[in-house]
C-alpha cells in the first residue's frame, strides 16, 4: 500500500526568519549595541583619507584614536529631544548614544602627523602613511 504525505517546503521558514533577526532585535530593544559609523576610505600616495559621517555629533564628543595601521573613532550623541509641555513624540528614528568603528588600513599610518576636521556633520582624517625605509644598495667586494 502507498501511503501518500504532504510536504509542506516552507513550514519552519517563520521560525527561521524569527531566529536570524532575533539577536539584532533584542539588541536594539535593549540599546546596548553602539552604532556603527559609516565611513568613505580614499588612498593616495602619501596618506589614506577617511570621511566618517557623524550627524548630530559635537566635535568635543568626538574621539580618534590611531595605532601603526588600525583607526579607532568613538562618537557620543546627546539626546536632543524633551518633550515640551502639551508635546508629545510620534515618531523618533534619530538615535542618541554611542556610536563607533574600527578599522586597519593596508599601510602604517604616521599618527604624530594625522590631522582631523570636524565641519557639517563630517568628520575628515589626513592619516599619512608612514615614510618606508629608505633602500640602501650594499656593494659587494
Amino acid at each position: 500500500m502507498n501511503v501518500l504525505l504532504r510536504h509542506d517546503a516552507l513550514a519552519g521558514f517563520d521560525s527561521l526568519i524569527d531566529q536570524l533577526f532575533a539577536p539584532a532585535a533584542a539588541q536594539a530593544a535593549a540599546g546596548t549595541a553602539p552604532r556603527r559609523i559609516r565611513v568613505d576610505v580614499k588612498e593616495t600616495p602619501e596618506a589614506y583619507v577617511v570621511h566618517a559621517e557623524l550627524a548630530g555629533v559635537k566635535k568635543e564628543a568626538i574621539h580618534v584614536e590611531v595605532e601603526a595601521n588600525e583607526v579607532a573613532i568613538t562618537a557620543d550623541a546627546a539626546p536632543a529631544r524633551e518633550a515640551q509641555a502639551g508635546e508629545k513624540w510620534l515618531h523618533v528614528e534619530r538615535q542618541a548614544g554611542r556610536a563607533e568603528r574600527r578599522f586597519a588600513l593596508p599601510a602604517e599610518l604616521d599618527a604624530a602627523r594625522a590631522e582631523a576636521r570636524f565641519a557639517d556633520g563630517l568628520l575628515e582624517l589626513t592619516l599619512p602613511k608612514k615614510g618606508q625605509a629608505a633602500v640602501r644598495k650594499i656593494e659587494v667586494h
